[in-house]
């Protein structure tokens, strides 16, 4: 599915590129005055995008400006979530488990990243674990995020997490590897007094 709607994302990117690229060097060879084709509406540098009397046709129309003015804030909001959509990264639904037998097993994404973020967060000196998968089904990576506590040593914490946590996903789940980015965020806490 994701396959898919990136490729749906691409052909759209592309030719909204397109008409832009096309739409922007047709008006730019007429404000050069510069040869275009005869079904152009704008032949020359002194043409107007609308003329007065394309502009002064609904002006009595009650209904025309709200119209515009909605129809405009729909494109504005559509151009906002799409442009928002790019930088969401994908997570992975599904994990391909191989069974051994030439068959695989399917687990479920979220039930992998509830595991690892239990295992994580048991750890000491971690107050709490945010996991995400991404990648692919057949080879998915982690990233993971460790709160760790003011008294926590992040190479202890990072050393555990690869070794117990990440190692325990990757045997159950049957995979070769599994590459994963850490982030690692100490808690908030007051300083202390020393006397």
């Amino acid at each position: 599915m994701t396959v898919v709607l990136r490729r749906v994302n691409r052909v759209l990117l592309g030719l909204a590129g397109l008409l832009l690229v096309l739409g922007g060097g047709a008006v730019l060879a007429a404000a050069l005055d510069l040869s275009v084709p005869s079904w152009w509406p704008w032949s020359g540098p002194d043409d107007v995008l609308l003329s007065a009397a394309d502009r002064q046709r609904w002006r009595d129309e009650s209904w025309w400006w709200p119209v515009v003015i909605a129809a405009l804030g729909i494109v504005v909001l559509l151009a906002l979530w799409w442009l928002l959509v790019q930088f969401r990264r994908a997570r992975l639904r599904e994990v391909l488990v191989d069974t051994g037998d030439g068959e695989a097993a399917i687990l479920r994404g979220r039930a992998l990243e509830a595991v690892l973020e239990a295992d994580a967060t048991a750890q000491d000196g971690v107050a709490r674990a945010k996991v995400s998968l991404t990648g692919r089904r057949a080879a998915p990576r982690t990233r993971v995020a460790l709160l760790l506590e003011a008294y926590a040593a992040p190479g202890d914490a990072l050393s555990t997490l690869s070794a117990e946590a990440l190692a325990h996903a990757r045997t159950s789940a049957g995979l070769p590897a599994l590459p994963t980015e850490a982030r690692l965020r100490a808690v908030k806490h007051r300083a202390r007094r020393v006397s």
